[in-house]
């Protein structure tokens, strides 16, 4: 029996990068798939179409995760859909990065906003769902610098750190309902993001890293898959790092 044989799990961001590869594996361990990403473009469709021909039932949604009333909506729409969720994975998430000096506001509140923000408008969602079926997965992508700092990065850091913070309380808060929720850390992965870095900056990245390589989607998928299954079951409100090393 596959892993996820027949939950239903909910991706945000999951049409590309890290979301992407996690939502191809958790198809790949049996599980129906809801991704969500701000517009139903070309790209979503083709990859809602690649999930389905899993053999698995999928559906992409669009919405703005950082909308409160809009994410509750999605959520009443996905479990009309699909029965119910037992996982939701808070990938969401957008850098705009400066240094602190001349960050402006609107960069500060609109990371906040989409990468903390949203994983509180998801989790407060799918506690209604979560709760009838007795129990549930939240896993929240957090990040490296998160845990430790980034210079030019005040604004994704501190969302990140956040949401640790959250992940630890909602660990607690629901942990008596068999709802368990932990956050991955991922340093350097290989994505269209990090992809556009100068070279210069991504051979600083490796340098740091014992391992001497970058991540890759996968790499941050697995660890996703495990929080998610039962392999994990007496696993909640931890933080685990997916850096080859960097964080130690």
């Amino acid at each position: 029996m596959k892993l996820l044989e027949g939950k239903v799990a909910i991706i945000t961001g999951g049409a590309r990068g890290i979301g992407k590869a996690i939502a191809l594996k958790f198809a790949s361990e049996g599980a129906h798939v809801a991704i969500t990403d701000l517009i139903y473009d070309d790209n979503v469709k083709a990859f809602e179409a690649e999930l389905n021909a899993m053999g698995i039932k999928a559906k992409a949604y669009a919405s703005n995760a950082a909308l409160f009333d809009e994410t509750q909506k999605t959520v009443d729409q996905i479990v009309a859909d699909f029965g119910g969720v037992d996982i939701l994975v808070n990938n969401a998430g957008i850098t705009r990065d400066t240094l602190l000096l001349r960050m402006t506001e609107e960069q500060w509140d609109t990371v906040i906003t989409v990468n903390l923000k949203s994983a509180f408008n998801f989790t407060k969602a799918v506690l209604n769902t979560m709760l009838r079926r007795k129990g549930g997965s939240i896993i929240n992508m957090s990040s490296v610098v998160g845990v430790s700092g980034n210079a030019g990065q005040a604004n994704y850091s501190a969302s990140k750190a956040g949401l640790i913070g959250l992940t630890k309380s909602v660990a607690k808060e629901l942990g008596s309902r068999n709802i368990r929720c932990n956050a991955i850390a991922p340093g350097f992965i290989i994505t269209d993001m990090t992809a556009k870095l100068p070279e210069d900056q991504r051979n600083a990245w490796l340098q740091n890293i014992p391992l001497r390589r970058g991540g890759t989607p996968d790499d941050v998928a697995n660890v996703a898959l495990f929080l998610a299954s039962d392999l994990s079951s007496y696993v909640s409100g931890q933080v685990i790092n997916v850096c080859g090393g960097m964080n130690t």
